[in-house]
């Protein structure tokens, strides 16, 4: 069996004001077909099980607009976490549910908020994965093959080549390395054997947990318990009671920098994560001066400008590199090289008790 399972807890800060704590950024639409994040990438994965084998690991915030987004997913496949905890206890979560209905199914995680521009050979790499997966205890990671020097993705280091799946090419992992300055980052790109670490990894359930109870053995104390009580009455009480307890620690920290058996494909099917607002120039139509433009906008000598309203007229003259994003309750102007601060601005707004506007 292969399972799905989609990471939709996140809040999309850097998509502020669109993307606020009530309706984040996998739960909006930023292409021109209208679909949200997450329906995108269930429809991504649909070809490669059944959709009682998808799971959506989210919180109570968000799960009744994610069952509407994706009705078709059965209601006990939205699983609840009491609070986000990081990427470890998330995917430990749904390794036990998934356990449950068949300890040796294939996992196949996802981020809820990535774009991809070639499905098909999206689809080949993931079923190569989980072949690799079927094989052993085996932990595949989804790299990017990197097209330029990115300082704001970690990067997994491969050495040797293991086997060829399906054309696609199974690397070891040597190492996983932070986010890197512009010269490792150009380091990495000359030297040619780092990947863009996508958030995508691929195992089986009882390898994740045999992981989680070497590396993280309080985690795989409580998920037990989480397990033990799945089905029963007092099954929210405990998960409750159990989540409150995990450490805040990413699957990367937790497992992936301490485990073996750690495989990488390099993927490259146009992948994009869609981490700023600057991601629309690459996933959006430009009109002919590089603008970005959706609403009611009249611009007048603007150039490579991200503007976003609505109804209201949004009227610019003479800007550059300016990001204008409009909502009925807050406005945002940023120098699109500061994007990456938008962050910092909503850290502000939270100090000035303004969280009405978060």
């Amino acid at each position: 069996m292969v399972s799905i399972v989609i990471m939709a807890g996140g809040k999309g800060e850097r998509f502020w004001p669109r993307s606020r704590q009530s309706l984040p950024k996998q739960l909006i639409s930023l292409t021109n077909d209208g679909k949200t994040m997450i329906q995108l990438t269930y429809e991504r994965v649909k070809k490669i099980t059944d959709k009682e084998n998808v799971f959506i690991v989210t919180n109570e915030n968000y799960s009744n607009i994610i069952r509407k987004q994706l009705f078709e997913i059965p209601f006990q496949n939205i699983l609840i976490e009491p609070l986000g905890k990081n990427t470890a206890p998330c995917i430990g979560l749904s390794a036990v549910y998934i356990a449950k209905k068949d300890p040796e199914a294939v996992m196949i995680i996802l981020p809820s908020d990535h774009l991809i521009k070639n499905n098909d050979i999206f689809i080949n790499t993931l079923e190569a994965a989980a072949k690799m997966a079927q094989e052993g205890d085996n932990l595949i990671t989804i790299g990017i093959i990197p097209s330029y020097p990115e300082t704001g993705y970690g990067y997994i280091n491969y050495s040797n080549k293991v086997c060829d799946i399906d054309g696609n090419s199974i690397y070891k992992v040597k190492r996983f390395v932070e986010k890197p300055d512009i010269d490792k980052a150009k380091q990495y790109l000359k030297e040619g054997t780092y990947l863009w670490n996508s958030g995508m990894f691929v195992w089986k359930a009882s390898t994740i947990l045999k992981n989680i109870q070497r590396y993280m053995p309080n985690l795989y104390e409580g998920l037990m318990k989480i397990s033990d009580a799945i089905g029963t009455d007092n099954e929210i009480k405990v998960l409750r009671e159990e989540f409150n307890k995990f450490e805040s620690i990413s699957i990367d920290y937790g497992i992936m920098e301490h485990a073996e058996n750690i495989y990488t494909i390099p993927g490259n099917f146009g992948w994009d994560d869609v981490g700023s607002w600057t991601a629309l120039e690459r996933i959006q139509n430009t009109d002919e001066d590089g603008n970005v433009k959706s609403g009611n906008v009249i611009s007048i000598d603007t150039k490579k400008c991200i503007i976003q309203g609505n109804d209201k007229l949004i009227a610019a003259v003479g800007i550059e590199d300016i990001i204008l994003v409009d909502t009925d309750d807050a406005t945002l102007i940023c120098s699109k090289d500061k994007c990456q601060d938008i962050k910092k601005l909503l850290n502000k707004i939270k100090a000035m008790n303004k969280e009405n506007y978060l």
